[in-house]
């Protein structure tokens, strides 16, 4: 294969910090027209991961896309993690991943060797996931992209949104923030190897075992933390269920080295979109200014951000660390305030 290839060098932007931002989102939507179907349990105007149809009393069909230009040097990398984060929104709705279509852009001049270790990466984080990539649709860019449009089911009763968290719920959260911190600094040469391979090591990890202890319990709300960064991600859910949420960002998991970066001003651009987006609903208290960059930051593959009802929350976090070590407990849901979002 390829060795020398350094796919971050041929993007501007590296995973899902090439989201579009959300307020700019919004915008773009606004004024669509819409279209009901009784069957329709979760369509685009909920702002959730996935859309869900329901096809019988007993299953509902979710369906999700998700791809980005990279966020690795190295193709099998690359197309593991990109594969990863696209499965996660299925698992975040509650739902188990069937099949799956590749989406990949290709410059014309790209190695060969590295589009097949690319596209090997995303099967091989397809088949660890249970799902099976059926085919899919390639075109020549610039930049290359890569990632799936994936089918899943779920009991449409044990379907999980993002607008159903209550008052009293605990937030959990699966995995530490700063990886958009990160992959800036890696793309300047400021990251070491230790911490890159920690980095790519987590993003690469399903949110499978995450959503297998999950669904066990009373789990109110759920979204999957990625491009609108951690506090934009609460918004949703939090404007979705018509509540506020108060985090102890003491709590919060952080990636090694990520504020020291950030007190830097070694930051993406997708930060300060999600920061245009969330702040007036947030009341950030008296947070670091390093930290916040952090709560802004977008993130790749990020984990899976849980509001459970009170009585099942040591459990469920118990469950989680025994399978995912880096799961956090760090907020907790209260009746809609002026703010969305309170910060201690």
């Amino acid at each position: 294969m390829e060795q020398n290839i350094k796919l971050t060098k041929l993007a501007k932007c590296a995973g899902c910090g090439a989201k579009v931002g959300p307020g700019v989102l919004m915008g773009l939507l606004e004024g669509l027209k819409t279209h009901t179907d009784e069957n329709l349990l979760v369509g685009f105007d909920k702002s959730d991961d996935a859309a869900v149809y329901q096809l019988s009393e007993e299953l509902a069909l979710v369906q999700t896309v998700d791809f980005f230009p990279p966020i690795a040097d190295d193709p099998y990398t690359f197309g593991q993690i990109a594969a990863a984060n696209a499965l996660s929104d299925i698992y975040a709705m509650g739902g188990e991943p069937k099949l799956a279509l590749n989406l990949l852009c290709v410059p014309e001049d790209m190695p060969k060797d590295a589009v097949h270790a690319l596209l090997l990466g995303g099967y091989d984080k397809a088949y660890e996931a249970g799902a099976i990539i059926t085919g899919g649709h390639s075109i020549f860019d610039e930049e290359p992209k890569y990632g799936l449009c994936v089918t899943g089911f779920v009991h449409p009763e044990k379907l999980i949104t993002n607008s159903g968290a209550k008052p009293g719920d605990i937030l959990l959260l699966t995995k530490p923030l700063g990886s958009g911190i990160l992959t800036t600094a890696d793309k300047a040469g400021l990251l070491g190897s230790k911490e890159r391979a920690k980095m790519h090591g987590i993003m690469a990890t399903l949110n499978k075992s995450a959503r297998d202890a999950m669904v066990k319990y009373r789990v109110h709300a759920c979204t999957d933390v990625t491009g609108f960064g951690l506090l934009g991600h609460l918004l949703e859910l939090a404007q979705g269920s018509n509540v506020s949420a108060e985090l102890t960002t003491a709590r919060i998991g952080l990636y090694d080295k990520v504020l020291e970066l950030s007190a830097k001003g070694i930051l993406p651009g997708g930060l300060f979109r999600n920061r245009s987006f969330a702040q007036a609903l947030v009341d950030c208290g008296k947070t670091d200014p390093a930290l916040l960059n952090v709560l802004y930051d977008p993130q790749t593959s990020g984990g899976l951000l849980m509001a459970v009802h009170p009585d099942d929350a040591n459990a469920l976090l118990a469950e989680l660390l025994s399978c995912v070590p880096l799961a956090q407990q760090i907020g907790v849901v209260k009746e809609a305030c002026e703010k969305r979002i309170y910060l201690k």
